[in-house]
């Protein structure tokens, strides 16, 4: 059992959290400032940058619900923070540090979407699929999610063995 340094753990997982929230925030942004009434095609009939103002959440659902969306937003932060620091220090339970810090960021970019604005920037639309617009915070969410699952079935699953 390799364990790792807790501050040089919490400060590059802190500095990931950070990175990746910001980069959140600046594609919005971006998209705030270049996309509204200009659509962009990336791959024709497969991927379009296309902005939107989503008043609810997924698939627009519960529109207008901002402080409850909000809220909780910031119920699953506190869960997702919990879980980050009740984590073992050993080197193999990085991954799921990694994976927190994804969803966390991912949570807290629409978050700050919601209460600044009272809707989140969406802009990312799969037209092959006709999937609903989604950001960038989505995408880390989707992918630790996904990561996650892996991780709780294959890399991990010896230890929810262990306490049957």
């Amino acid at each position: 059992m390799t364990i790792i340094s807790k501050r040089k753990t919490h400060i590059t997982m802190a500095v990931l959290f950070v990175f990746l929230t910001f980069l959140d925030q600046l594609t919005k942004k971006i998209a705030s400032m270049y996309l509204i009434g200009n659509d962009i095609t990336i791959i024709p009939n497969i991927l379009e940058l296309h902005y939107l103002e989503n008043k609810g959440a997924a698939w627009g659902l519960f529109q207008n619900s901002t402080w409850i969306l909000g809220g909780f937003s910031l119920l699953i932060l506190g869960v997702i923070f919990y879980a980050y620091f009740k984590l073992s220090y050993e080197k193999r339970f990085l991954f799921l540090r990694i994976i927190f810090c994804m969803l966390a960021a991912g949570a807290l970019g629409n978050c700050i979407d919601r209460f600044w604005h009272h809707y989140v920037v969406d802009f990312i639309y799969v037209s092959a699929i006709n999937f609903p617009v989604f950001n960038v915070a989505d995408c880390y969410v989707t992918i630790a999610a996904v990561l996650l699952i892996y991780a709780l079935i294959f890399r991990y699953k010896d230890d929810f063995e262990k306490e049957d």
